[in-house]
């Protein structure tokens, strides 16, 4: 179980002698797409400065102060930070997992002073027996700590679990309608289903037990907001809809069962649920090619495949660049849109009229980004004609709903990865950037590993959300605490992360700790640009 150490993290709250006033909190003005947010934290930094040559946990008590939170975000506030609290923070929805150590860390994140936490709230836990009934005794309960600590609260309504992270992916009552209709899942070229993903053709059919996934979305979407309706003007300050497995807006293309946060083959295209196959035949007759929508494309990729191995996404007379490729790879990504306006217009519903700011999490899939076809995100199902940005129908979807794109990647840095795999996260970076500035979508980040002792990750954080030229983020959450989290590797740099963060300090020391800002990421922006 990923848990916050309790012993650790109560010697290092009890340290602290007194406690901050809990301040009050209201939007004053309107940001563009949806509310006004309180300033950044930045009281307390002057003592921190003292704090440098002190031992671990002295350093770490520099509180910031939370009690005047006024500004509207734009893209030249200072971001807000968050830091994500345990995936498995609560897996039955009476009770809270390591209560006293979740408390801890939240208090720990009110001394760093950091604005807020993260808070994965699981539709299988909330609703796991029935359709009728739901718990959120657990949830509210970290709330309430979160409350009595002064701090904001960002909430992830996650419809589809994570696997192996301890937390069932789906409700019991809806895993269990697949014995009778496996179709209701996505479905690879072999057949290999991924339990746990529903496919987006079933969204609007009565498939559940008489009901849709719509349906029961909303449903889920509304009991949480009647629930925590208090929470709203004082703690909630965010809210991100989860629009698909690991809570982010993809296709699962990567292997069933598998880490998608390690895999970094093609994928495989994932059209092959009886549902899936009706709407390509459906509209295949509707453009005048019923044969291309008899099934997927013959010569797509295997799961681990290069771009070369397969006829479809070979550099230079790949199917992707026919006809049917654009017909194929147009329609398919058109599925993920669709999918994606069709919750967020849900979850509009429920929470437009709420002072908190709507988003959204995109995959930030930097593999293979070098290659023409950009095969991994066209399988994941980022695709525009004419070799244009794949981003841009979700960008423009995304503002249309007033929702902030979350791009959880901020960390990666080109020297890390591979070249074999094609990868180029500046410059994927930089187009999801584009794709938000011209539609008028704003942004939000995080990173995409726990930093261990790649100091350089920590200044390419840094780089985006402080330094950045082009569309800055207006917050950012570091995921996510854990007993690694809180090691002797990762603590101190993180503490000094946010002092840098929250203190706007970035001085000779840290640039010979490998900290500085990497030179690359700006002109790459430029370039692009």
């Amino acid at each position: 179980m990923e848990t916050v150490p309790a012993m650790m993290m109560t010697q290092m709250a009890s340290a602290s002698a007194t406690r901050r006033p809990q301040g009050t909190r209201g939007p004053v003005g309107r940001a563009p797409n949806r509310v006004a947010f309180p300033p950044a934290r930045h009281g307390g930094c002057s003592a921190s400065r003292d704090l440098r040559a002190a031992g671990l946990f002295s350093r770490f008590f520099g509180a910031g102060d939370h009690s005047s939170k006024s500004h509207e975000v734009d893209d030249l506030a200072p971001a807000r930070l968050f830091v994500g609290l345990p995936i498995d923070s609560v897996t039955d929805g009476a009770a809270v997992n390591s209560a006293a150590a979740i408390a801890a860390g939240i208090r720990a994140v009110r001394l760093l002073g950091a604005d807020g936490v993260e808070l994965p709230v699981f539709w299988s836990v909330a609703q796991p027996e029935s359709s009728d009934r739901f718990s959120w005794a657990g949830y509210q309960a970290v709330a309430d700590m979160v409350r009595a600590e002064g701090l904001s609260l960002r909430v992830s309504l996650r419809t589809h679990g994570t696997p192996g992270a301890g937390v069932p992916t789906l409700p019991s009552w809806v895993s269990g309608v697949a014995a009778d209709d496996p179709d209701i899942f996505f479905t690879d070229r072999s057949g290999g289903r991924h339990d746990g993903c529903l496919s987006f053709a079933i969204d609007d059919l009565p498939v559940l037990h008489g009901k849709s996934p719509l349906q029961l979305y909303e449903a889920f979407f509304r009991s949480f907001a009647a629930a925590f309706d208090d929470f709203f003007d004082s703690t909630i300050t965010d809210v991100t809809v989860g629009l698909g497995a690991h809570g982010v807006l993809r296709y699962p293309s990567y292997p069933p069962g598998s880490d998608a946060r390690k895999f970094t083959g093609m994928g495989e295209f994932q059209c092959y649920d009886k549902y899936m196959l009706q709407q390509l035949r459906q509209h295949a007759v509707e453009e005048g090619h019923a044969m291309w929508g008899l099934a997927g494309p013959h010569d797509a990729p295997r799961y681990h495949d290069s771009p070369d191995s397969c006829g479809f996404f070979r550099e230079r007379g790949g199917s992707w660049e026919t006809p049917y490729g654009d017909f194929f790879l147009s329609w398919y990504a058109g599925q993920l849109v669709r999918h994606g306006d069709r919750v967020l217009g849900t979850a509009n519903a429920v929470f437009g009229g709420k002072p908190v700011e709507l988003s959204a999490k995109i995959p930030f899939m930097h593999w293979w980004h070098g290659a023409r076809s950009r095969p991994a995100e066209a399988a994941a199902g980022f695709y525009k004609s004419n070799q244009k940005n794949g981003y841009s129908p979700v960008a423009k979807m995304f503002a249309r709903h007033g929702c902030t794109m979350v791009v959880p990647g901020m960390d990666v840095c080109m020297n890390k990865q591979h070249h074999s795999t094609g990868s180029s996260p500046d410059t994927l970076l930089v187009q999801m950037k584009n794709a938000c500035r011209r539609h008028g979508a704003r942004i939000a980040g995080e990173n995409a590993s726990l930093v261990m002792t790649h100091t350089s990750s920590f200044s390419r954080i840094r780089s985006n959300i402080l330094t950045t030229e082009l569309m800055r983020p207006c917050h950012f959450t570091y995921q996510r605490m854990g007993a690694e989290f809180f090691s002797p590797d990762h603590f101190p740099q993180f503490m000094e992360f946010v002092r840098s963060v929250v203190c706007g300090e970035w001085d000779e020391d840290d640039e010979e700790r490998g900290m500085a800002v990497p030179g690359n990421a700006r002109a790459t922006e430029a370039k692009v640009a």
